[in-house]
């Protein structure tokens, strides 16, 4: 890799940080509010809805713009909308109304789709196209990271480890349920101050640092749609934005529920709950580095498949014992996860040349799986209480759609 190239590459490696503690403090936001507002973990699943609705209406006219203009553009403008969506909860604190919230989500996940939708495509082509998958994975650990510091350090922050209700509340409570109320609403303010100010400081640097133009960059044709929708043609991609779709929403109906499934049905304080969430994500992040320094020996696409087949096995395993031992099971399913976005990513975009920001448009599109399958999760769980593990039958589903985009939905078809 060129030199002038490791500073850029930097920075976008903060970006993959950022959106993860942004998307991975959800599922805490979820434990939060089903306190604040009165809510079950059914209805407080739409929080996830919120949030990742964006990624499905968003990544084609952000696609279009980074066509007008270009990859920095978008990330600088990502990162401003995701950081006025963070000052927001300031408001939202006063207002206390659930709408609110999920208004606030949609914006900072507009913001992070911004990101998402540039940096995963820049980091395959800032560099040897043979080595993509790994540069990828290697970007998408800091993902990892950031999946680690939001569950283990900032849930501890928003989560008190109180959980009354207006019956329970004791009596001599300092300005009584409306006091119990406003304190947890309170709480949820200090990370996303954190977060808009980390975000502003980065776009700030966006702003002074160069950063290189990508041969697709260099490669515009005046001729060419702002967005090509043709490129859905090619096979691979076509699998990729399925596999994607799976994927995201497995993931997320295993995250969004950690904590409820710790409290609720594993029996565990809010305090080893979140403990328990730092690991979970520490799996993920160790399989991320882990599967980063695999990928120099095995085939990404093999890796893919026997780390879905593991998974759908270790789902069994939570379906048929649930309890602590599904817990554990989970903490290796955040290992085997690891690598499956980004594999895929990079193998869905092999090829495709200047269709390349149109394709990852699709693929973050696909996001919107988040959206829509942790509500199926939830919804099952919240109405089988007596076998409620039989809500994991989802994510086992979904990792037999990314065991076959390894096994053959990956291959590119030659013209």
């Amino acid at each position: 890799m060129k030199k002038k190239q490791i500073l850029p590459l930097a920075l976008v490696f903060c970006l993959f940080f950022l959106w993860a503690i942004s998307s991975n403090l959800l599922p805490t936001m979820i434990r939060q509010l089903m306190k604040t507002c009165e809510l079950n973990a059914f209805e407080a699943s739409f929080t996830e809805t919120a949030y990742w609705l964006a990624y499905f209406i968003c990544p084609i006219p952000i696609a279009m713009f980074m066509k007008r203009y270009s990859y920095k553009a978008g990330i600088i403008f990502g990162l401003a909308l995701a950081a006025m969506g963070g000052l927001l909860f300031f408001p939202a604190a006063m207002i206390k109304e659930y709408w609110a919230y999920l208004g606030i989500f949609f914006i900072i996940a507009a913001g992070m789709c911004f990101l998402e939708t540039a940096a995963n495509p820049y980091v395959t082509a800032l560099g040897d196209a043979s080595s993509a998958p790994r540069r990828l994975n290697l970007a998408q650990s800091f993902n990892g990271l950031g999946a680690f510091v939001a569950a283990m350090f900032l849930s501890k922050l928003v989560l008190s480890g109180n959980s009354y209700t207006r019956e329970t509340l004791p009596a001599g409570f300092e300005g009584g349920w409306e006091g119990y109320i406003q304190m947890e609403t309170d709480a949820m303010k200090l990370p996303y101050l954190i977060l808009a100010g980390i975000l502003i400081v980065i776009a700030i640097m966006f702003i002074i640092v160069k950063l290189p133009k990508i041969k697709e960059e260099e490669d515009t044709d005046d001729d060419q749609p702002l967005i090509d929708f043709s490129v859905l043609k090619r096979r691979h991609l076509r699998w990729g934005v399925i596999a994607q779709f799976f994927y995201n929403g497995g993931q997320t109906a295993l995250n969004s529920l950690f904590l409820v499934y710790c409290c609720n049905y594993a029996g565990l304080p809010e305090s080893t709950a979140t403990t328990f969430f730092g690991l979970y994500m520490l799996a993920f992040l160790l399989g991320r580095w882990i599967g980063t320094a695999l990928m120099i020996r095995f085939k990404p696409q093999n890796m893919l498949t026997v780390y879905a087949i593991v998974n759908v096995a270790l789902c069994g395993v939570i379906i048929v014992f649930g309890g602590m031992t599904g817990l554990y099971a989970m903490l290796g399913v955040s290992f085997f996860m690891s690598i499956m976005y980004p594999t895929q990513f990079s193998l869905a975009i092999d090829g495709l040349g200047n269709q390349t920001k149109s394709g990852s448009a699709f693929l973050v599109m696909a996001i919107v799986g988040n959206a829509c399958l942790p509500q199926l999760t939830a919804y099952i769980m919240h109405h089988n209480p007596q076998i409620y593990q039989i809500a994991y039958l989802v994510p086992l589903v979904c990792f037999i759609f990314c065991a076959y985009y390894g096994w053959k939905g990956y291959k590119v078809e030659t013209k």
